[in-house]
């Protein structure tokens, strides 16, 4: 099978990863776009999951090319075909709106760490995958069992830090987005194998390849300049902190677990919303979230605090208080709303995770032997990025724009710091 994509241009899938790609699981991706909520703030990047994962599957078959080229013992037609089965499978864990319920609300488990692969291995997908005869080479490349047959760097190729899936959506955000920054195509002559793990080579003939790590800094620098203007964008953050808050509204009805929400797509997740607890007389807290987002009048940032004004101490304090525990996040918005007479519901805590960068701890071959990327930084690049990525974090309170005003001095008094947004 061929198909055109828009990022990698002709992707060639064999006859097992084609019927692979028509599973329902997999169909179920295209409604669900990639960066949830930023087509509010970028109207193009109205692309999906499964546009994702179709590219992933590309990237995956180009590190497997050149690590056939640089190690043929290690890479037969056959394991090359299971990655890449793998990488058409490794996003069917998402749900929609996922990142900003998993990662900022923490209204679940990450998608990748929680029990939901092994939920859905236990349904039609486990059945389909036994029936194709490929059920346990798949389920050890993405983890949902121990590694018996499959080496360690076969399942790196689609998860781990510098890997298929990575370099997929900063080329694919980029592009749909339409932000100028690229990786150079050569990065992928770099990919090797050491140890049983994938790394990065930065060495060749017994001498270091400044070019190498030169490209290896630039796919950081990608990162972060996307983190910066997409992922982390306010406006992004606010709509999905809105549709967040509104399933968490939902759960009180004993609704919209995770169970549920694997069988969504995004449009109708919110026509779901509308609808809880029952269609006849629904809650209109969460009609008036959905409304809301619909005619993208957006809660406002009332507060804002950051790494420019807080340490990492302080940081890791509100982290620990009100990303960890959803019941203090609630007393906080139920306060402020009271001090400002307001719903709750119009008040939102947003604060997320503190932000690391996991790419910086990718694995390269240098002249001493296999190291992460970070021991290896002598010009001190990967140590400025790692510092200014971790200064994106932001604790931010979101309220309609009439409480914009007031929720700055009443948050500052809650939380204890003044508002560096006036």
């Amino acid at each position: 099978m061929l198909i055109r994509d828009a990022v990698h241009g002709d992707v060639e899938l064999d006859a097992l990863q084609a019927r692979v790609l028509d599973f329902p699981t997999v169909q179920r991706l295209r409604g669900i776009k990639q960066l949830g909520t930023a087509y509010l703030v970028y109207p193009g990047a109205l692309h999906t999951r499964f546009d994702h994962s179709l590219g992933t599957c590309a990237v995956a078959q180009r590190f497997l090319r050149v690590l056939q080229r640089r190690h043929p013992e290690c890479v037969t037609p056959e394991l090359a075909s299971f990655v890449g089965i793998a990488a058409l499978l490794h996003d069917v864990t998402h749900v929609p709106f996922g990142h900003t319920f998993e990662d900022e609300r923490r209204l679940f488990p990450r998608h990748d760490k929680g029990e939901r692969l092994s939920l859905l291995l236990k349904g039609p997908l486990g059945q389909s995958l036994h029936r194709l005869g490929i059920a346990e080479v798949v389920e050890e490349i993405l983890g949902a069992r121990p590694r018996r047959t499959v080496p360690e760097w076969a399942a790196q190729v689609v998860s781990s830090t510098i890997d298929a899936d990575l370099l997929d959506y900063l080329r694919r955000d980029a592009y749909f987005t339409g932000l100028a920054p690229r990786y150079d195509e050569r990065v992928f002559q770099s990919f090797a194998i050491a140890d049983n793990q994938l790394a990065l080579a930065l060495t060749r003939h017994g001498m270091l390849r400044p070019d190498a790590f030169s490209e290896t800094v630039q796919l950081l620098r990608l990162r972060y300049f996307l983190t910066e203007r997409v992922y982390y964008h306010h406006t992004k953050v606010a709509a999905g902190a809105m549709i967040s808050k509104a399933v968490e509204l939902a759960q009180q009805y004993g609704t919209l677990g995770e169970t549920e929400l694997l069988e969504l797509q995004d449009a109708p997740l919110l026509e779901r919303l509308r609808k809880i607890p029952s269609a006849n007389d629904p809650d209109p807290r969460l009609v008036g979230l959905v409304q809301r987002l619909e005619r993208r009048e957006l809660f406002k940032r009332g507060y804002v605090i950051s790494a420019a004004t807080l340490s990492r101490t302080q940081r890791a304090a509100l982290v620990r208080r009100y990303h960890e525990s959803a019941e203090e996040r609630r007393r906080a918005e139920e306060a402020i709303a009271r001090e400002l007479r307001c719903d709750a519901s119009e008040v939102i805590v947003y604060c997320p995770a503190l932000t690391v960068m996991k790419e910086a701890k990718a694995l390269v071959v240098t002249l001493d032997g296999l190291v992460p990327l970070d021991q290896y930084d002598r010009s001190g690049e990967i140590a400025a990025l790692q510092r200014r990525y971790e200064e994106l974090w932001r604790f931010y309170v979101f309220v309609p724009e009439p409480f914009r005003t007031a929720a700055a001095a009443v948050s500052a008094e809650y939380f204890g710091y003044p508002s560096e947004h006036h």
